[in-house]
């Protein structure tokens, strides 16, 4: 069972990375490293959070450094500068619901302003959902960020072809 959760993660976040390749329009040839750098960094994200207990945040930089080293390695392979890989599959992992309570907690909070015991829940709530979303989405930058920061020549010769 725990494969199938495994393989059935490691699907969805490559099926939501072609969505978002397809928006950004990549070569084709990029689209089978983009479904690859997804999933395998979705599902190490899921594997560190679900059975390591590892928290959502650290767990996120982990898989957004594999995707970020994945993508300087495929990048070679595509022919492709790293953003083109790593930025549509590392959105899959934005915590949306996260940011979704950040706005349900605002307009809560608003709904509630003659209760102070509710106002506070729906202000601790907000905050919560600041703290996460804010943190992960460095950890997803900071994935992207090193690759180019350890290897800067590497990360410039990935679209030129040698003579």
């Amino acid at each position: 069972m725990i494969a199938v959760d495994i393989l059935a993660d490691a699907f969805f976040a490559a099926l939501a990375a072609v969505g978002f390749g397809a928006i950004s329009d990549p070569p084709l040839r990029a689209f089978r490293y983009i479904i690859i750098l997804a999933a395998v960094g979705h599902a190490a994200r899921f594997c560190l959070m679900n059975y390591a207990g590892v928290e959502i945040s650290t767990g996120s930089l982990v898989a957004s450094l594999i995707i970020g080293f994945g993508s300087l390695w495929l990048g070679k392979l595509a022919h492709t500068p790293i953003t083109v890989l790593y930025i549509p599959s590392v959105l899959p992992m934005v915590p949306g619901k996260f940011a979704y309570n950040i706005i349900f907690s605002q307009i809560m909070y608003l709904q509630n302003m003659g209760d102070t015991v509710e106002r506070a829940k729906y202000m601790d709530m907000f905050f919560s959902n600041v703290m996460v979303t804010c943190t992960v989405v460095f950890m997803l930058v900071v994935g992207g960020v090193l690759p180019m920061l350890f290897f800067p020549k590497r990360v410039y010769s990935l679209t030129r072809r040698k003579h």
